[in-house]
């Protein structure tokens, strides 16, 4: 069934609420793999945007969209955790790069995993509505690749 032109925004905005709904209840699953890692929603947004080549604090206090004193304290919290560290850039030893640590990597690994896991929801579907999610979100990640 195709939406008519002038009802497509409508549809496009029904179809994002829902899903949008669903991301929201679905939730506590992820929160419940950040916890079981001592990690808050914050500290894991901040781990994933964590590489092992390092950024330093100031852009990922841009990256983050909070000021650099936020952005340490958040640096701080994963660095007691030991699954980030400071190091000096190699280009400019005045700068320190904030770069994941062996521990860090397996963490987002294994929220990762987690985070892969389908809510029980999605069980109940039947294979060709599972069809249909898999055809329409792989479309939607090529067209914002």
């Amino acid at each position: 069934m195709t939406t008519p032109p002038d009802d497509k925004a409508g549809h496009a905005a029904e179809a994002w609420r829902l899903m949008f709904e669903f991301l929201i209840r679905s939730a506590p699953q992820r929160l419940q793999s950040q916890q079981e890692h001592g990690l808050t929603p914050n500290d894991s947004r901040a781990l994933f945007s964590l590489d092992e080549d390092g950024k330093p604090i100031g852009g990922l206090a841009r990256d983050w969209g909070c000021d650099p004193s936020t952005a340490t304290w958040l640096v701080d919290r994963l660095e007691r955790a030991g699954l980030a560290e400071r190091v000096s850039s190699p280009d400019d030893r005045r700068v320190k790069l904030v770069r994941t640590t062996a521990k860090g990597v397996a963490t987002k690994n294994e929220l990762m995993a987690a985070y892969h896991q389908p809510p029980p929801e999605l069980a109940g579907l039947s294979a060709g509505d599972l069809d249909a999610l898999v055809r329409i979100f792989g479309k939607l990640r090529a067209e914002g690749a």
